[in-house]
């Protein structure tokens, strides 16, 4: 049986991560989709046990695909679950160039451990969790950048933030 591991920090889930997560299903025999606590980004908007619990939500109905999260190095988990490959998603260029130092910075931690890169659908291309962070924290939708089924979570979450105002 071939498992992958599919990281990120998912704050939140895109429909470009799904997009990944989708074809990797088809690839391989299980999808372990790992978040991870990211300790580059200072302040996520959603908790690791809400972005978990949103990803478990969302891909309910993969028979072949697991959410796990993880507080370390990628490597080691991939380590400690027996698993030798890691999936990236690009979604431009300048993906390509922090994901391919940090592939061979994990190569030379773990050499069993190898990353593949797969290219987001171009329709996804120009979404990022960042992006939707931004957009709807001034109370813009994000209908088509995310799944519908964390729609309503992302709204509620701002609205807790700044107290039900649009513009923060």
């Amino acid at each position: 049986m071939k498992t992958v591991v599919y990281p990120g920090s998912f704050d939140p889930v895109t429909n470009g991560h799904l997009d990944i997560i989708n074809r990797a299903s088809k690839i391989f025999d299980k999808v372990i989709v790992c978040v991870l606590n990211n300790s580059a980004k200072k302040s996520p908007l959603f908790s690791l046990d809400e972005r978990v619990n949103m990803l478990k939500d969302v891909l309910a109905d993969y028979d072949n695909v697991s959410v796990d999260s993880y507080n370390g190095l990628l490597v080691d988990f991939a380590r400690e679950n027996d698993i030798n490959v890691i999936i990236r998603g690009l979604r431009e260029v300048t993906d390509f160039d922090s994901e391919l130092q940090m592939a061979q910075g994990n190569h030379m931690v773990s050499p069993e451990v190898d990353t593949l890169f797969m290219a987001t659908d171009p329709k996804f291309s120009f979404i990022s969790s960042s992006m939707v962070r931004e957009f709807a924290s001034y109370g813009k939708s994000v209908e088509g950048f995310v799944p519908e089924l964390i729609l309503n979570k992302i709204e509620d979450k701002y609205k807790s933030i700044t107290g039900g105002c649009k513009n923060g």
